[in-house]
């Protein structure tokens, strides 16, 4: 019998198989953009520009191909039903800081500096309704914790 951790690669798998760099469109012409706020728990703030990812198509391209990222950009995932999500590198080719955040935009987990082109699984800790994906350490560089919490332009 498959375990869960197993049955949700395969699906993973077998959904982004056929996903080739040159078939896909510039991230600008794919994603919508919006402007998000980090407020951290030392009263920063931060101001990003996000591609929003809220289709199922859009969340199984992600940042797939991405080379580079402005500093202050990231993708922003965007679940209607809070649940455990599950995040994986595949064919993303820069590290990451992957953010975990609540219904009310409060950080619940990071996983930081995740492993280009990797195929492990990088999961929230508890039901999360959002998912930031971040240059590989812009939460260290900006005091971004589990006390910190998204702001997002039309949602919060």
């Amino acid at each position: 019998m498959l375990n869960r951790s197993t049955l949700i690669l395969l699906f993973l798998v077998s959904s982004c198989a056929l996903a080739q760099e040159g078939d896909l469109p510039p991230l600008d012409e794919a994603f919508e953009k919006r402007v998000l706020v980090i407020e951290t728990s030392e009263n920063g703030c931060y101001r990003f520009d996000v591609h929003i990812a809220l289709t199922i198509d859009q969340q199984r391209r992600g940042l797939m191909f991405v080379r580079e990222m402005d500093p202050f950009a990231g993708m922003l995932f965007i679940y209607r039903n809070p649940n455990i999500k599950s995040m994986w590198m595949k064919n993303t080719y820069i590290p990451l800081d992957i953010l975990f955040a609540r219904l009310d935009g409060q950080v619940s987990s990071i996983a930081k500096n995740t492993e280009p082109l990797s195929l492990k699984s990088i999961a929230s800790t508890e039901p999360v309704a959002f998912v930031l994906e971040l240059n590989a350490g812009t939460s260290d560089r900006l005091g971004i914790d589990e006390n910190s919490r998204l702001v997002v332009e039309g949602l919060n």
